[in-house]
């Protein structure tokens, strides 16, 4: 069924978020709101606040770890509940763990809302599954060409052998990646016949609320009582956010790396004053933004966060009724975030 060009949308943006009129739902909100479906549990998605949370199973630890004592119920990909006469369903995004889109159906009209999606299968979130929909709405955190990801394998393989120079060199290494995603990618993947790996405290306490779900290699926490001698050699995950603090000093001599899609840019890195730059994001790249759109079958795109402006230009120019909307999402952004809470508690 063709999208209503002359009625409201059944998902339209206002300065609460993406709302669903007939059926009095937010999804992902910005501002607190009555009912909310949120699509995965990074900050700028899942925010405190709503009185009633709706989430894929999986997520409810992550956002429980994350916001505390909420009132959150939880449903598995594929099951259909209604609200209101409007029927939602929650489907993989492959971005993080628990990561869903949202189908919205109404009067035999479908949307749906991706969220933040990637289509690579990165061995830990359940894979990304096109949805057929009239309606598309699509981050466009990597919306260039200039963005083209290498597999995963090959990024990894890169990792390890860059710390097992280090290792060989004497150094330690120490390698930036996001808390909530990210961070267990690179675990899940990294070699512990290198050496041993160590994590940040706000690392190690996230993947701890993961770990029941998901293999990783075993990890020591980094404490006070860690001697550096002990980690010489060894492979650090951290966050963005401790690097350049006290905590770090523990390290040297050591080398840095970031794993982040925007480490495809040169700049990026000088930027993050890091000495190398993996390429790796649970973000798709240009191709697979092109690549999912063209498999939901659908009419009208609307372009958030990202180079929405450019990448609904493109969009446009092929046929599709596309447009861009203003949100308060970040995408990869976030990675990059210097906020200091995260490592305030390693340093008292």
């Amino acid at each position: 069924m063709p999208v209503r060009k002359n009625k409201k949308p059944l998902l339209c943006f206002d300065e609460k978020g993406i709302f669903c009129e007939q059926a009095g739902v937010y999804l992902d909100p910005w501002k607190p709101v009555d009912k909310a479906i949120i699509t995965h549990g990074h900050a700028d998605h899942s925010r405190w606040g709503h009185h009633q949370y709706i989430t894929h199973h999986d997520n409810i630890p992550i956002m429980e770890h994350r916001l505390g004592d909420i009132n959150v119920s939880g449903v598995n990909y594929g099951e259909t509940f209604t609200v209101n006469n409007v029927k939602f369903s929650l489907h993989p995004a492959g971005h993080i763990i628990g990561s869903s889109q949202v189908r919205v159906e109404y009067k035999g009209e479908v949307w749906v809302f991706s969220g933040d999606y990637k289509t690579e299968d990165d061995g830990i979130a359940v894979p990304y599954e096109p949805i057929r929909c009239d309606a598309f709405i699509t981050e466009c955190t990597f919306g260039l060409p200039a963005f083209k990801w290498q597999p995963q394998a090959q990024v990894m393989e890169e990792i390890n052998n860059w710390w097992r120079q280090n290792r060989d060199e004497g150094k330690t290494s120490v390698l930036f990646g996001y808390s909530l995603g990210k961070a267990q990618r690179l675990l899940k993947f990294l070699d512990p016949s290198i050496g041993r790996i160590f994590t940040h405290g706000a690392i190690e306490n996230m993947t701890d609320v993961i770990r029941p779900m998901v293999d990783f290699p075993e990890t020591t926490r980094i404490t006070r009582e860690v001697k550096k001698e002990e980690i010489k050699g060894g492979v650090v995950l951290a966050p963005p956010s401790a690097h350049g603090s006290t905590w770090i000093r523990k390290m040297v001599p050591y080398e840095s790396a970031m794993a982040s899609g925007w480490m495809a840019f040169r700049g990026a890195r000088r930027r993050r004053a890091v000495d190398r730059g993996f390429v790796l994001s649970d973000h798709c790249d240009w191709q697979g933004l092109i690549t999912s759109i063209k498999a939901t079958g659908c009419e009208r795109v609307i372009c958030t966060h990202g180079y929405s402006e450019i990448f609904s230009r493109f969009l446009a120019e092929q046929g599709y009724d596309a447009r861009t909307a203003e949100t308060q999402y970040e995408g990869e952004l976030a990675e990059m975030d210097t906020k200091t809470e995260e490592v305030k508690n390693e340093e008292d």
